[in-house]
Formats: structure tokens, sequence, C-alpha cells
């Protein structure tokens, strides 16, 4: 797929679409036009679908109903974009408001019909989400994930599609190598972006999840968490193995010529302990016979 292509068939789309900032009264019934002259349709809210791409997977109840009492006291500001899905109308951006005015108990919701591919669908369901801060870190990075190998895009292309750099996306990737766990912590706002990326320099999960319950239990910072992953990170120098004595070196080849097997001599002050290898139930056998 041409990247000319897909950037000026969505530039077109995103015009419109943020630029349909139209006051639609509740009550009415009538078509209106936008400032950006897209028609405004009534349409009946169980003719409407969610966005199946939808990034954005978590909506706060509380908000949720704080939204619809404002719907019923002044209306919706701002129509829903959706395309037409066979009898039905599924929702490109405003799923937060539809649910809203379903809480608010509205019968009709004012909406801007565009034609768009699947592709152009899920590109403007993120970048809306995106402007308008929507989105948990952990929403993002699974919705550009999603958005890749849907349509098979790189780092690259996916940065300039919703208009960010590709570190960024690169970064904000790299946040589901967390295990679940701290990803929900991340989700729920428990720990922050920083954090995430601190535990993310620690390679073992078991110890990134224990970093990030010190983190929710003594509220550490990030610099303090960076400090902890970065002694984490550094290898630990291996222990010294301890040179055997030429008395023990010597008594270990005798006994080797004499069993015909590995033998190793183990000190510690005036006790140790001899070991003699076997690999077979024959060779167990003849060690037992020259031994008993």
């Amino acid at each position: 797929m041409a990247e000319k292509k897909r950037k000026g068939g969505l530039g077109r789309g995103l015009e419109a679409l943020f630029a349909d900032q139209v006051k639609v009264e509740q009550e009415a019934r009538k078509v209106e036009e936008t400032p950006s002259g897209a028609t405004v349709l009534y349409v009946d809210i169980d003719q409407i679908i969610p966005n199946r791409s939808q990034p954005r997977k978590n909506f706060d109840e509380e908000k949720l109903r704080e939204l619809a009492e404002s719907i019923q006291e002044h209306g919706l500001i701002q129509p829903l974009v959706v395309r037409q899905k066979g009898q039905a109308y599924e929702i490109v951006a405003g799923e937060r408001r539809w649910r809203a005015c379903r809480i608010a108990g509205m019968k009709t919701i004012p909406c801007i019909v565009r034609e768009l591919t699947d592709e152009e669908n899920m590109l403007v369901a993120m970048i809306e989400n995106l402007q308008r801060e929507d989105l948990d870190p952990i929403e993002e990075a699974q919705g550009l994930e999603v958005m890749m190998k849907t349509y098979q895009m790189t780092q690259e292309q996916a940065a300039r599609s919703v208009s960010k750099s590709r570190p960024y996306v690169s970064n904000s990737l790299r946040l589901l190598r967390l295990p679940e766990k701290i990803r929900t912590c991340v989700s729920k706002g428990e720990i922050s972006m920083g954090h995430a990326r601190a535990l993310l320099a620690v390679e073992d999960p078991g110890l990134q999840e224990a970093l990030c319950q010190r983190i929710l239990r003594e509220g550490l910072s990030v610099r303090a968490v960076e400090k902890l992953a970065a002694e984490a990170a550094r290898p630990r120098p291996k222990p010294r193995k301890l040179q055997k004595d030429p008395d023990t070196r010597k008594a270990e080849d005798q006994l080797r010529d004499k069993f015909g097997t590995k033998v190793s001599i183990d000190r510690s002050g005036r006790k140790g302990a001899i070991r003699l290898e076997f690999y077979s139930a024959e060779e167990l056998n003849r060690l037992l016979d020259m031994l008993i």
C-alpha cells in the first residue's frame, strides 16, 4: 500500500473530522450542516455499534455519568463520526460520547457519516484518541501494535500516521514487554510512565514485579527506581573458585588411577568428602565391588 495514498486520504478525512465542532440540540430532528459543510444526521442510538478497531478499552464510569449529566443539561456539543456498516452505523470517533448518551437516555444521536476504509477507520480512531489524550499508555501501545500488525507497518510508518516520532512509538511499544500485573498498574495510573520505563531496564520479570510492589508500597520516585534497576542490571562478580593444594590434587590423581573414574576431593578445614563419579549401572556395581 503506497504511503502517499494513505497520507492523502487520511488528511482529507481528518481535516473534516476535527473541524466539525458544532453544537446540536438534543431534541432536534432536522438535518444540519457543520462549519466544514458536513451533514449532520440524527441516527437511532440502537443502530449505532462500537468500533472494533477502537484502541480505548477502559471507560471511567464516574466520568461517563458526569458527561451524561452535561449532555442532559446542555445537549451534545460535537456529533459522533460514524461509517455505514450494513444496516448499522459503526463509530469512527466518539464512543465515549455514545456511551454517555445511552446513560442520558437519548433516543437519537447527531452523527456525521464518513466513507472510510478499514485502514482509515483504524487510523482515525487511533489519532482521535491520541489528540484528545483519551488513551492510557498501555492502550496506546496496544493500539499501535495492532495497527502495525494489521497493516504491516514499520515503526517509522506508524509514527508518521499518528504524527508522533519514531522513538515515541518505539518507547510506547516497549511497555508491552512488562508483565501483565505491571501493565495493569500503568493503565490504572498507579505507577507513572517514568516508573515503567525504569522497570524495563530490569530483565527478570520477577524482579520487575518486586520493584513495582516497592513503588506502590513505599512511593519510590522514578530516580530511586532507576538507581535500583541499574544495580539489578549490573553483572555480579563470579565467586572465585578455590584452588586445591598440590597434596589434594595428587590424592585425586591416585584415586582416579585406582578406581578408573573421575574423583574429586572437597575439603573444609579438617573435614571433607570424596566424590566418585559413575556413568552407568554397571560402573556403579564395579565401584561397589571394589569398595566393599
